[in-house]
């Protein structure tokens, strides 16, 4: 018995939907433009006035990501959420696209259309500022359990909304709190040209995703970051203060500048209008913008620059 059981040869990876494997040991040279060993992109999530609350149809009140790390639900207006939310949208924004503005550096927003549509001071000053405006969905909820006919409907809602705003239909798209369905709606929608609904790699790659007429579709994963972001600020064993935040961000910057002396690599840094936009908080980005601005072969650009160069250069699977 037992050699039979040895000599059998066991298949865990033949139809396992997941990638565990990736780029390995033989990552490609992502020669980025200006010779750069690592391409920085900082991303904005904009995302108050989409949050759950029974104003926007909702059973109950938001409680995640704010300066109140644990609190509850309710069933009525929480008004101190509401509150630390609103931090965001009315001085938040303006401290961070200051800071971005005073610098000439290129940012990317990830914007939730029911935000952006009740703010149109911020829609302003995202046009005027010529920033890369990622899809960040219709509603900042929670799309696990949401059934599959609204979560396409949300996105077909999004494109509307983000289409009227800018003019233009969105190319990069970002859930946050996605579903098992999101990627093949967005394949299915077939207006995007990448998603950053990823956190398990240091560079973009491509996939493939079976269509509903059994077609295959390539598709761009350009990764995004949980921990390079302001949200560890509302963990309860995240960041305590600014100075945690820039030596986490400084480390990972140095580490991924040394490889990609070799091997040039991409990195992240997620911040939130009313999180970072603090200024206890906002003292840790100042720091680590002065910090690598004084490295030569770095590329501070956008998720679509990324895109398009990734596309450009590195089309073969």
């Amino acid at each position: 018995m037992n050699n039979k059981i040895k000599n059998k040869k066991q298949t865990f990876d033949q139809d396992y939907p997941r990638d565990l494997i990736g780029y390995a040991s033989n990552p490609p040279f992502a020669d980025w433009p200006q010779k750069a060993y690592i391409a920085v992109q900082f991303v904005l999530n904009y995302e108050e006035g989409a949050e759950s609350h029974i104003l926007h149809g909702d059973d109950c009140s938001e409680k995640f990501l704010s300066d109140l790390i644990s609190t509850d639900s309710y069933t009525d207006r929480h008004m101190s959420i509401d509150s630390l939310y609103e931090y965001g949208s009315r001085v938040g924004f303006w401290r961070i696209h200051n800071e971005f503005q005073q610098r000439g550096l290129p940012l990317t927003i990830f914007g939730v259309s029911m935000a952006l549509a009740r703010n149109h001071e911020v829609v302003k000053a995202i046009k005027e500022a010529n920033y890369d405006i990622v899809n960040h969905g219709w509603r900042w909820i929670n799309y696990q359990k949401i059934d599959i006919e609204t979560e396409r409907k949300h996105i077909n809602k999004s494109i509307e909304i983000y289409f009227d705003l800018f003019g233009k239909f969105p190319t990069g798209w970002y859930t946050g709190r996605d579903s098992p369905n999101t990627r093949n709606l967005l394949v299915e929608q077939g207006g995007f040209t990448y998603d950053s609904d990823y956190y398990g790699d240091d560079l973009p790659f491509w996939i493939y995703i079976k269509c509903h007429n059994n077609t295959l579709k390539k598709h761009l994963i350009i990764p995004y970051t949980l921990e390079c972001n302001d949200m560890r600020f509302t963990l309860p064993q995240g960041f305590s203060n600014a100075e945690h935040f820039f030596i986490y961000l400084k480390d990972t910057f140095d580490i991924l500048y040394t490889e990609g002396k070799t091997t040039p690599k991409m990195m992240s840094i997620g911040m939130h209008c009313r999180i970072l936009g603090r200024p206890g908080k906002f003292n840790a980005l100042k720091k680590f913008l002065d910090y690598i601005q004084h490295y030569k072969y770095v590329w501070i650009c956008t998720r679509q620059q990324i895109a398009d160069h990734w596309i450009n250069m590195h089309s073969c699977f």
